[in-house]
């Protein structure tokens, strides 16, 4: 089997014919980029954060103190980089995490970013909040790795109908997002006085729905203003408590994994709540500004649950080495956000695929040089803190 590094040398080869990447290596760039080509309310949408950007900035600070010890003279010719997922093997410890609304980056939206995930083998989460209804992305990825991501409304026939119409689809793991019952205070798209879903963009699987559409006095068509409030005013439910994911657990028979846990605590209690991971997350920063960086709570996390459940962690990944520094920490895999979807605004589905080669190609020489075969020659003694 090939390593995720052999694409350096991909790119060195075609050097010698006069081409180069068309987006930088260094994923930590392509956010200056959007910025520079985008328009200012959709990149302000994906980039922005809660208040003032202070969670944001400390799931950077996170990372950044911890350091790697590389170790010598150990033998990593042969790496691999997979690793078992909630039952699956994967080829990498890495999937694409949720992101609503891909639309406003590229008019292929959520299909451009399944197909390129689906070209590499890494799993696609799919958003309820997606530009295209999820049967669309499915038949766009074939028979490739899909979760789907579940923002957990008021409307119980309506989660009902989605994850019937998900299982249909083939999507085999539910990830469930907790930490947004309802938007956090984000100035960028307040300076802007832009949400979306005013419009109708990332409506795409609730406008279709039966159970959504059996609440409007009116066809979506007809009355697009009344559908969009009525999406509104069900998006999402601050009331849900714990015993609710009883219901959940009754209505989908595959693998749940619970996004934006924080404290040892709550990943406890969704283990007892028969869950299967959960994903370590302060939603990139976008919910609660002043919150805790997301990998200072993981090894917190790992150590509480992390022989029950699956963990899993983003919030702040960029970089290859973000990545061993995660799994070192007691994450199984991660999730990327943010790079995909300015790989998407900037150069659509090659957009995509440009930032998950480059991630993995950085993440294997990381590994190997650090003297690491693979995922699981990662422990918390290769790191110290800065």
């Amino acid at each position: 089997m090939a390593n995720w590094s052999d694409f350096q040398y991909e790119i060195y080869l075609n050097g010698l014919t006069g081409a180069v990447p068309r987006l930088p290596a260094d994923l930590t760039r392509l956010g200056e980029m959007a910025e520079r080509r985008l328009g200012p309310g959709p990149v302000g949408y994906v980039v922005g954060s809660a208040g003032s950007g202070a969670t944001e900035r400390a799931n950077r600070e996170a990372l950044d103190r911890w350091r790697i010890m590389p170790r010598m003279l150990r033998d990593v010719s042969r790496r691999d980089l997979s690793v078992e997922v909630l039952g699956r093997v994967l080829p990498a410890p890495l999937a694409l995490a949720p992101i609503g609304v891909l639309s406003i980056m590229h008019p292929d939206a959520e299909k451009a970013a399944a197909r390129a995930a689906a070209a590499r083998g890494v799993p696609f989460i799919l958003s309820s909040a997606s530009s295209t209804p999820m049967e669309e992305v499915a038949a766009a990825m074939g028979d490739a790795e899909r979760w789907f991501q579940l923002y957990w409304g008021r409307d119980r026939e309506v989660t009902r109908s989605f994850l019937s119409r998900a299982k249909a689809a083939g999507f085999g793991v539910l990830v469930v997002t907790l930490d947004t019952p309802m938007l956090a205070w984000r100035p960028r798209d307040l300076d802007q006085a832009y949400l979306p879903f005013l419009y109708g963009v990332g409506t795409a699987n609730y406008f279709i729905d039966p159970a959504f559409q059996a609440g409007l006095a009116r066809p979506v068509h007809e009355d697009l203003n009344a559908a969009v409030l009525h999406f509104s005013a069900n998006f999402g439910d601050p009331g849900k408590t714990w015993p609710d994911l009883a219901e959940l657990r009754e209505q989908w028979d595959g693998p749940i994994v619970l996004k934006g846990v924080l404290h040892p605590d709550d990943a406890r209690r969704a283990a007892d709540a028969g869950m299967d991971g959960v994903v370590v997350s302060n939603h990139g920063g976008r919910q609660v500004n002043g919150s805790i960086g997301a990998a200072d709570a993981l090894p917190g996390v790992a150590e509480a649950v992390g022989d029950r459940l699956t963990v899993l962690f983003d919030s702040g990944i960029r970089t290859g080495d973000d990545v061993v520094k995660a799994l070192a920490l007691g994450a199984r895999a991660v999730l990327l956000g943010r790079p995909y979807a300015y790989g998407l605004g900037l150069d659509g589905q090659a957009g995509v695929d440009h930032v998950i080669r480059c991630l993995l190609a950085e993440t294997d020489l990381t590994l190997a040089l650090s003297g690491c075969s693979g995922p699981a020659d990662l422990h918390p003694d290769l790191l110290v803190r800065a």
